[in-house]
């Protein structure tokens, strides 16, 4: 059971940190905040032309730049796929919040996403998303104060089980 003021998603692309993160939302009572659309907001530029214009490298030291800055309270935080990379931003996030990886395997992964490059997936020249998927993992695992495996499961489901780890209800309570 975590008291922190804030939850943050971390996880692949397509493994559901937004809509996950609305549902959770609107079940706690919470604020939703899509991190890709603060960094899209300041830079007033959409991830892909970020990516295009600073190369992979210049985007993530953006993008740990811009979430290393967010403040928020009682927020459920959708965090870009590639955030991990960012050491400041994922100390201040541990700090202000409580970590959940959304775990899909590979294949699921591969299956959800279309077009990489609209989605503003970071790869590097001659990267597969499985090496992405390799290379991530790891520090998915690494900062996650807990991980919710979504094989399988319903959105419901998914927020319940994140509720039940971060979130004392009221019902609970008694």
């Amino acid at each position: 059971m975590s008291n922190k003021e804030n939850i943050v998603l971390v996880g692949m692309p397509g493994a559901g940190k937004s809509t996950v993160g609305v549902v959770l939302a609107k079940k706690c009572g919470y604020r939703f905040l899509d991190s890709d659309l603060v960094i899209q907001e300041k830079k007033g530029k959409l991830l892909h032309e970020l990516i295009t214009e600073h190369g992979v490298d210049g985007f993530l030291a953006i993008e740990d730049e811009i979430n290393a800055s967010i403040e928020t309270k009682h927020s459920v935080i959708a965090t870009g796929g590639s955030a991990v990379y960012g050491k400041n931003a994922m100390k201040h996030l541990k700090d202000i919040g409580s970590v959940i990886y959304l775990q899909l395997s590979y294949e699921e992964i591969a299956g959800r996403l279309g077009n990489l490059e609209q989605r503003g997936v970071t790869l590097r020249e001659g990267q597969t998303l499985l090496n992405l998927y390799q290379e991530r993992v790891p520090l998915y695992e690494k900062y996650a104060d807990f991980t919710i495996s979504c094989h399988g499961k319903e959105l419901r489901n998914i927020v319940d089980e994140i509720c039940e780890k971060v979130i004392i209800s009221p019902d609970k309570s008694k």
